[in-house]
């Protein structure tokens, strides 16, 4: 069956930076689009990144220029490094698998606290 399991995150100090990484499972990785969500408290969950089985990649403008996602295809593992980390990042992210564009799988998710 499907699995992604989560790693990373973490409490951090604004400015700081995290990685989070989620290992994947019963699926062939390599074809399949990955992406990135978080969900803040009291928020509804909100797409981070994305990056295609080619290594397109997409990013929200939040985020962009101080995240970064990658995939490592030999290892069935997705990444997210985030740098430059703000309050306003602070939120649970949960990875997921994509197939036509949306999530079908996520991840456990992963608390991400950035302190002031």
């Amino acid at each position: 069956q499907v699995q992604l399991v989560e790693s990373g995150g973490g409490l951090v100090q604004a400015g700081g930076s995290l990685r989070h990484a989620c290992a994947a499972s019963g699926f062939t990785f390599r074809t399949y689009a990955m992406g990135w969500y978080r969900q803040a408290p009291g928020k509804e969950r909100e797409l981070v990144a994305t990056i295609s089985p080619s290594g397109i990649k997409y990013y929200a403008d939040s985020v962009k220029g101080r995240f970064t996602i990658s995939r490592d295809n030999a290892k069935n593992t997705l990444y997210l490094q985030m740098n430059s980390l703000k309050p306003e990042d602070t939120a649970v992210y949960y990875c997921a698998r994509l197939t036509r564009g949306a999530p079908d799988y996520w991840g456990q998710g992963t608390q991400v606290t950035v302190s002031s």
